[in-house]
């Protein structure tokens, strides 16, 4: 006769059911099942979590797992893992439940116990994480919007950006910045100021438009203006308009440093302007100019009105006043590459620059006549060698630099054009070896 064990002595039933109370109350679908998988227990729960089972005592746990929706592959891995590895955790199962679709994680192992061999098979659990599941889907939802939001906000970003780039090349730079700075905003939106007017033309353009090609005229055109524009920036000066060839610029407003400063930087524009024509004609004779650019210039001084004119669709920050119209009169009578200057003018910067008398002339439109000067440079010598040289000629080279925007660009340039000349010359000597 083989000797009693343990498990002998008490009713199996009651064992399994001692074994599975704590599951019987859990929150969670609990199930106990044999070694092959056939359910003996269920909780309340299970039934609850899964009306559609029914009664799954004796059912095979694995077309339980089918019945409720889990695809083939994961049924196969579990049975697979419980009975390989001896757990099972599936993180997510998606199950539809009255319409609704519910989120649960399964946890399965193998129990083991040498004192009850009937103990001996698999328990596991449902765990309802649909709340959970819901939340960090909400959680990803939000995190989403947000990112998309940001993209939003930093593709606008961009479009203000490349509409302030945009809309920069229209408007003076001073101009621009007090817009954008709402320096003006709330302000009287026009006064009355001692302004220095400057205005300036190409001489017989006109007849330049009609000969030359479309792409060499807006070539040298626009070469003209981006370097008659730099030098204005530079010098402080307000670009109030293009018109055509013609350039109107105007010093003390928004910014100014008293009215002789802004006239002593109003002629070392001009000034610089001028050197800088002659230095650009060579390249535009290449261009077709064939006798090279001339310009005229014309400097007066005296109270404007500046401010924002035009209508409710469109305004226009510029200067009206008896001194614009005096400083077209002066470019206009200009001989060939000189600048022409009023009087008050002469009078604010005399103990700076030279300038020698040219006539007492009435110009169209004024009454009286006025002294009129040719602006020739500034006394100062130190002051005329300060000023940035953009054309070298050497004994064996001459280097122009034709867009001045950008000088270290130009620089880099040189120097790639160096490493050429080098490279080619030590490849003819190469040659030229026996």
């Amino acid at each position: 006769r083989s000797p009693m064990k343990v498990e002998d002595f008490f009713n199996q039933q009651n064992i399994i059911d001692l074994s599975f109370f704590n599951f019987s109350n859990a929150i969670t679908a609990c199930y106990y099942a044999k070694d092959n998988l056939e359910i003996l227990k269920v909780n309340d729960n299970f039934l609850g979590f899964f009306p559609i089972l029914g009664n799954v005592k004796n059912a095979y746990f694995p077309d339980v797992l089918e019945q409720i929706g889990l695809p083939g592959r994961q049924i196969e891995e579990f049975v697979r893992d419980i009975t390989e590895k001896g757990t099972v955790l599936i993180p997510e199962i998606k199950i539809s439940i009255n319409d609704e679709e519910r989120v649960f994680s399964l946890l399965s192992t193998r129990t083991k116990n040498e004192s009850f061999t009937y103990l001996n098979g698999v328990q596991g659990q449902f765990v309802d994480r649909t709340a959970e599941f819901n939340l960090r889907k909400e959680r990803q939802n939000l995190l989403e919007e947000k990112i998309r939001d940001r993209e939003i906000i930093e593709e606008k970003s961009r479009q203000l950006e490349s509409l302030a780039t945009r809309l920069a090349k229209y408007l003076s730079p001073q101009i621009y910045q007090s817009i954008f700075e709402n320096k003006t905003e709330g302000e009287q939106t026009h006064a009355r100021k001692n302004l220095t007017i400057f205005l300036s033309d190409i001489v017989k353009f006109t007849d330049l438009a009609d000969t030359l090609e479309p792409e060499r005229l807006a070539a040298v055109i626009n070469t003209y203006l981006s370097e008659m524009s730099t030098i204005a920036v530079e010098c402080g000066g307000t670009i109030d308009k293009f018109i055509g060839d013609a350039v109107l610029i105007f010093f003390g407003d928004p910014e100014t440093e008293g009215e002789q400063e802004d006239a002593l930087k109003c002629a070392e524009m001009a000034i610089r302007m001028m050197k800088r024509v002659g230095e650009l004609n060579k390249h535009w004779k290449k261009l077709g100019v064939v006798d090279g650019l001339k310009v005229r210039m014309g400097i007066s001084t005296g109270f404007c009105t500046v401010g924002n004119f035009g209508s409710d669709l469109r305004l226009d920050y510029t200067v009206l006043g008896s001194p614009v119209n005096l400083a077209a009169r002066l470019q206009t009578m200009a001989e060939h590459n000189t600048i022409f200057i009023d009087e008050y003018t002469k009078d604010l910067i005399n103990s700076h620059v030279n300038s020698k008398y040219i006539d007492d002339i009435t110009p169209k439109g004024f009454a009286r006549p006025i002294p009129v000067y040719r602006l020739k440079d500034f006394k100062s010598a130190e002051h005329r060698e300060s000023r940035k040289n953009l054309t070298h000629v050497g004994e064996r080279v001459e280097v122009s630099f034709i867009d001045s925007s950008n000088i270290h660009a130009a620089i880099e340039e040189l120097k790639r054009i160096q490493e050429k000349f080098e490279s080619d010359y030590i490849e003819i000597k190469v040659k030229k070896k026996p």
